[in-house]
C-alpha cells in the first residue's frame, strides 16, 4: 500500500522544526529513521498532512561525553552508531551490550535512538535501557525546555510524558558507578524479532560487596518499561548470594511485571520467562562488575 498525501518539509535547524510543530500540531509527523513510521503511513494507520523530516536537521545527530562525565546523545543518533561507538562501550556497556538484539542490522543503520525511545513499544529495548540507566530526557518546544527521567516519562501502551508540540531532542545518561555489572537477556521466537520477554539489570556494589544499588527492568511484560523497584531493593545493603538472586526474580516475575496473552506467547509463559531471565541477568550482572 502507499501513503496517504501529505506535504513534506526538510528543516536544517531545529528551531524551524520546532516552529513547524507549532504550526502544524497534531497534523505533523516527524521523521527520524522512519522504521516505525513509514510502514504505519503505507498501511494508512497514520495519515498526517505535513511530515517533518530531521535528517537534515544539524545538531541532533551529536554523542559526547561531557565534562561532569555523563553521555550525551541527539535523538538523531543512529542505532548502528550507538552499536559500534568506543564512547558507548567504555562509558555505556549496557547499551553496547544490547544493540545486537536491537531487530537486524538493516533497521539499526537507519533507526534512531530517539525514534524508538518515543515511539514507546512496550516490546522495544531501548526505552527499557534508559529506565535502567536513569537516564534523562530533553524535551522542547518553542520558547521551552523541560527535563523528564526515563522512569517517569513512559506513562502507558504507547504513551509518554510529551505534550503537545513537544519533542526529543536529547538523552543524557548520568555517570555510572565504577563497580557497577551489567548485563541484558530476552528470548525471541527468532533473532531480531520483538522479544517474548526480556530484561535489563544493573548492579553496584562497594569494596567489601554489599550492594550499594540496583536496577531490575522488564521488557514486553506490561504497557511499558517496567521497573522492578521492590524485588531491586531487596538487594541494596546485602552480600549477593545465588539465593538472594533466586528470591530476586521470584518476587519480581510474580508482583512486579504486568503480562498479557497473545499468539506469541501467554501471560503465564511470559511471567516465567521474566523469572529465568531475571535469575540469568542479575547473576550475569553481578558476574560482569
Amino acid at each position: 500500500m502507499k501513503p496517504a498525501p501529505f506535504a513534506y518539509e526538510s528543516p536544517a535547524t531545529l528551531d524551524e522544526v520546532l516552529n513547524l510543530i507549532a504550526e502544524h500540531g497534531d497534523e505533523a509527523k516527524l521523521l527520524a529513521g522512519g522504521q516505525s513510521l513509514i510502514p504505519v503511513m503505507n498501511f494508512r494507520l497514520a495519515q498526517p498532512s505535513m511530515l517533518i523530516d530531521l535528517n537534515g536537521t544539524n545538531g541532533l545527530d551529536h554523542l559526547e561525553l561531557t565534562a561532569d562525565g555523563s553521555l550525551e546523545i541527539g535523538c538523531m543518533v543512529r542505532q548502528s552508531t550507538l552499536e559500534k561507538s568506543d564512547l558507548i562501550k567504555k562509558h555505556a556497556p549496557l547499551i553496547h551490550m544490547t544493540m545486537p538484539w536491537v531487530a537486524h542490522s538493516q533497521i539499526r543503520n537507519r533507526g534512531t535512538i530517539g525514534g524508538s525511545i518515543v515511539h514507546a513499544d512496550p516490546a522495544g529495548e531501548l526505552p527499557v535501557l534508559m529506565v535502567a540507566l536513569q537516564a534523562t530526557f530533553e524535551l522542547q518546544k518553542v520558547g521551552h525546555t523541560r527535563q523528564v527521567v526515563a522512569e517517569d516519562f513512559y506513562i502507558d501502551l504507547f504513551e509518554t510524558a510529551l505534550t503537545d508540540n513537544e519533542i526529543l531532542t536529547k538523552i543524557i545518561i548520568p555517570p555510572q558507578s565504577d563497580r557497577t555489572g551489567y548485563a541484558f537477556h530476552e528470548v525471541a521466537r527468532r533473532h531480531g524479532d520483538y522479544a517474548m520477554a526480556g530484561v535489563a539489570a544493573v548492579v553496584s556494589v562497594d569494596q567489601s560487596g554489599i550492594c550499594t544499588d540496583a536496577r531490575l527492568v522488564y521488557l514486553n511484560v506490561g504497557p511499558k518499561p517496567m521497573l522492578a523497584k521492590s524485588a531491586a531493593n531487596m538487594l541494596i545493603g546485602q552480600m549477593i548470594t545465588m539465593e538472594l538472586i533466586e528470591q530476586t526474580a521470584e518476587f519480581a516475575a510474580e508482583n512486579e511485571i504486568e503480562p498479557t496473552s497473545d499468539i506469541h506467547a501467554s501471560a503465564d509463559y511470559r511471567r516465567h520467562l521474566a523469572k529465568v531471565l531475571g535469575k540469568r541477568a542479575l547473576t550475569e550482572a553481578v558476574e560482569n562488575i
